[in-house]
C-alpha cells in the first residue's frame, strides 16, 4: 500500500483528506514529523486561511525544506487549496507581501470578481495530456472556496523543454484550479470536498506515486 503522509502544520482540512486519500487506497499519517514527511512515498500539503499564516506554519516545521528535498529526489508532492498557493514565489494579502516557497514563479493575489469567495462548484479547463484529470469528462465540477488565487502563468526559462501543464477555471476571470509539473502537483479547488471528481482526481494521483 502507498505511504502518504499529510503534512500538519497547523493549516487545512487534516482530517478531511486523509479519509479522501484512505477512501482511495492510500496508508495515510498525518504528522509534521520531518523525517517521515520526507521519506513517504507521497506527500500532501494542505492549507486554509491566510497564506501568511500559512507560511509561518510551514516554516514551523521546516515545510519549504521538506518540500525542496522531496522535489530534488524526484518524491511526488501534492499540494491543495491554500497548500498549492504556497508553492508559488508570493502571495499578497490585505497589504501583506510574503514570500512563498518558490517553486513556480507566480504572484497569489485577490480575484477581480464581483462575488467572493470564490466558493461553490466549478468546471475546470484542462490541458492534454493530464494526469489528475485522466478519465474525467469536461463538464465535471469541483468545489472551490477562495477569494486570492493566481491570475496569470508566468512561464520560467526552466520549463521552457517541459512547461507545466496548467488547468485554469473561471470566476470573473481566468484563474489557475490545477498545475502538474513532474513530481509537483496542486490543486486549488478541495478534491477532499469535491465528492466522486475529487476522489477521481486523488486516485490519479496516488497512481502515479505507486
Amino acid at each position: 500500500m502507498t505511504r502518504i503522509v499529510v503534512l500538519d502544520y497547523g493549516s487545512g482540512n487534516l482530517r478531511s483528506a486523509e479519509r479522501a486519500l484512505e477512501r482511495v487506497g492510500a496508508d495515510v499519517t498525518v504528522t509534521s514529523d520531518f523525517d517521515a514527511a520526507v521519506e513517504a512515498d507521497g506527500l500532501v500539503v494542505p492549507g486554509v486561511g491566510a497564506f501568511a499564516a500559512c507560511m509561518a506554519g510551514l516554516h514551523g516545521v521546516r515545510g519549504p525544506q521538506i518540500i525542496g528535498r522531496r522535489l530534488a529526489g524526484g518524491r511526488p508532492v501534492l499540494g491543495i487549496c491554500v497548500g498549492m498557493q504556497v508553492l508559488f514565489d508570493r502571495g499578497v494579502e490585505f497589504g501583506e507581501d510574503t514570500a512563498g516557497c518558490g517553486e513556480w514563479p507566480g504572484t497569489v493575489e485577490r480575484i477581480r470578481a464581483d462575488v467572493l469567495p470564490h466558493m461553490g462548484w466549478n468546471t475546470v479547463s484542462v490541458p492534454d495530456g493530464s494526469t489528475l484529470f485522466a478519465g474525467l469528462a469536461a463538464d465535471t465540477r469541483f468545489y472551490f472556496v477562495h477569494s486570492f488565487g493566481v491570475r496569470r502563468w508566468e512561464l520560467h526559462e526552466s520549463h521552457a523543454i517541459a512547461p507545466p501543464k496548467v488547468t485554469w477555471t473561471r470566476h470573473g476571470e481566468d484563474v489557475v484550479a490545477a498545475v502538474e509539473n513532474g513530481p509537483l502537483a496542486a490543486t486549488q479547488f478541495h478534491p477532499e470536498k469535491s465528492g466522486d471528481a475529487g476522489a477521481a482526481v486523488l486516485e490519479n494521483w496516488l497512481a502515479s506515486v505507486a
